[in-house]
């Protein structure tokens, strides 16, 4: 029998605990107003988010935005101060941890050192007094999920990083949770097992089909896993979507900024016509934009931006491509970075663009010092609200 097998087994004879394909547009998670806060200082700020069963979805953010405190409201492990918290409908605002059918993984994965890999995978289902013909079964299917047969008598000390967190995501699913939380779990590996654990986590995320909340500051590993994710700071949401949504549309600074690498231009909504905007810059130029790519039409105020893997460079003194937005500036740094060429470029007016050109061996690759013509499809340029400007935040959908 699979893992995935063992895991619905007895979920279908409890009313469906464990999330399938049908489901999975139904709300599994609900936050309803929650506030926390720590003394006189709001960590999480009115959040209202609702994640569907069976998806994974990440909270994404910097260190102190509220993203590991909503975590750990969600899993009984800290109490609001205002608000309620549903899980499967229920409401679990006030239900001890033990009692929310949640299990969460930690930066630390706390495997107990004194037992081998068997009986940490094991613990859950003994305090359970679940059968050992039936802990056997399970246990060696859960190891075979994540890819560690025959570990069975291993101690933690003998494992890798990377081998210890799939023991402790093997504990954590064994006992088939509704729901499994994990605060931020790959901190601690390198770079290259991390790449490597990303593709491994989801892999066993669409296996078991149960919702996984993954807590992260990486955003590669929250754009690599999630189905959708939420972009926190100060305590609040600033984006939410599916990753390539929040990515392409973001709906303010912050977000362009912290979800990759943007260049930001600050300018003037002066017309709207024709389903586009013209924005004049600082510099003089004016650059248009998409009216759906405008969040707010009643700000004049707006920063305009295109990211940096959306411009090509040309000669001087090449004319723009119709429908393609366009600066003039000189390459300050040029450098090359195996899988392509990283370009700062200063505008005419003074302001750095980053440009990414890919290493196709045949594209225009100016040196440093070189003047150069920027382009760019209009349709790939958007604006955000200023840092400190406040709108209301609506889940970005895709076409």
């Amino acid at each position: 029998m699979s893992g995935q097998s063992a895991l619905r087994d007895e979920s279908e004879l409890n009313s469906g605990r464990v999330a399938t394909a049908d489901t999975s547009k139904t709300a599994d998670v609900r936050f309803e107003h929650v506030t926390k806060r720590f003394g006189d200082a709001n960590a999480v700020d009115d959040l209202n988010l609702e994640v569907r069963a069976g998806e994974f979805f990440s909270l994404l953010g910097p260190s102190g935005c509220g993203k590991t405190t909503s975590l750990r409201m969600l899993g009984g492990f800290e109490e609001p101060t205002a608000g309620r918290i549903f899980i499967g409908g229920q409401d679990v605002t006030d239900l001890a941890p033990y009692r929310r059918n949640v299990n969460t993984v930690f930066q630390s994965y706390a495997l107990f050192p004194h037992l081998d890999v068997f009986e940490n995978v094991a613990f859950g289902l003994r305090r359970q007094h679940v059968a050992k013909v039936e802990v056997k079964r399970r246990v060696g299917e859960m190891l075979e999920m994540v890819d560690l047969p025959n570990f069975e008598r291993r101690q933690p000390s003998q494992l890798s990083g990377g081998q210890q967190q799939r023991v402790a995501l093997a504990r954590a699913l064994v006992n088939q949770p509704r729901l499994l939380l994990l605060d931020e779990p790959m901190s601690a590996l390198d770079a290259k097992l991390r790449r490597q654990m990303q593709v491994e986590l989801k892999r066993i995320q669409s296996q078991v089909g149960i919702t996984f909340i993954y807590v992260t500051h990486d955003q590669e590993e929250a754009m690599t896993m999630s189905d959708r994710l939420a972009v926190m700071w100060h305590g609040k949401i600033e984006g939410m979507g599916s990753p390539k949504d929040v990515y392409d549309n973001p709906t303010s600074e912050f977000v362009a900024t912290f979800l990759g690498a943007s260049n930001l231009l600050s300018g003037e909504i002066v017309r709207t016509e024709g389903g586009m905007v013209s924005v004049a810059t600082s510099g003089g130029v004016e650059i248009r934009v998409p009216t759906s790519r405008v969040p707010d039409l009643n700000s004049s105020a707006v920063k305009v931006g295109v990211r940096p893997e959306k411009i090509d460079l040309a000669p001087e003194g090449s004319s723009p491509t119709a429908g393609c937005n366009s600066l003039r500036g000189r390459v300050r740094v040029s450098t090359f970075t195996g899988v392509g060429n990283q370009y700062i470029v200063e505008t005419e007016s003074g302001v750095e663009v980053t440009v990414y050109a890919q290493n196709l061996g045949s594209q225009f690759a100016p040196r440093s010092g070189d003047n150069v013509v920027l382009m760019w499809p209009e349709e790939h340029t958007f604006t955000v609200r200023p840092l400190g400007e406040k709108t209301e935040i609506n889940e970005l959908e895709g076409d």
